[in-house]
């Protein structure tokens, strides 16, 4: 699995040629090959959308896994072959959600680690030589999330779609199951809370 924070500004994956349709229906037919190469094309640009939303690599790894069972085990449901990407993130968006779910669930039951406890962040900056790197990495980080805090619901996911994951305004609409009009309602709305962070915006668009 690759590293999230190097691989951020990859440039999105196209279906060039209908590879991926192809793929997508011969999968769909029984062919594991076929999946597995479908596998290798998503698994970096889910794994880096579950990261975002987990800010834990192990937690990451085992989302991106089930998404990838899920998928498979429903792929006979996808109509629309061409909407494979966004079917596949549609289904992380979800995992995630019953994720958070559960682990305000286990929080509530005191099952969980104290938010004192050092993170996997704090812990490679502590053994890793090149620690202003990370330490860079974490304030970014924390920024982030108090910043998306101000985000409603809906606002936060979109922004995270559209700056993180860099779908389009008509694949986010589709993960969603929402119209167009309303995901731009959203992301403008999210925009506009952090007009005045141009440095933090500029990163996220680079």
């Amino acid at each position: 699995m690759v590293d999230a924070d190097q691989t951020q500004c990859r440039p999105r994956m196209s279906d060039a040629g209908g590879q991926i349709t192809s793929l997508v229906e011969r999968a769909r037919d029984g062919d594991r090959t076929a999946f597995e190469q479908l596998v290798s094309l998503f698994q970096d640009s889910i794994f880096r959308m579950v990261y975002y939303r987990t800010r834990s690599r192990m937690d990451a790894e085992d989302l991106t896994q089930e998404v990838f069972i899920k998928a498979f085990e429903n792929l006979s449901n996808l109509r629309d072959l061409e909407r494979f990407r966004t079917w596949l993130f549609r289904m992380a968006v979800n995992r995630v959600r019953d994720f958070h779910r559960k682990k305000r669930v286990l929080a509530f039951l005191g099952t969980t680690k104290d938010d004192n406890e050092p993170d996997a962040v704090d812990m490679k900056i502590q053994d890793d030589p090149g620690a202003l790197d990370h330490i860079m990495r974490h304030e970014f980080w924390k920024q982030i999330k108090l910043l998306s805090n101000r985000l409603s619901r809906w606002e936060r996911e979109v922004f995270f779609l559209r700056f993180m994951d860099h779908l389009n305004i008509r694949e986010i609409a589709q993960v969603l199951g929402k119209s167009e009009s309303t995901v731009k309602t959203h992301l403008y709305r999210g925009l506009k809370k952090f007009r005045e962070e141009t440095t933090l915006l500029q990163l996220l668009e680079g």
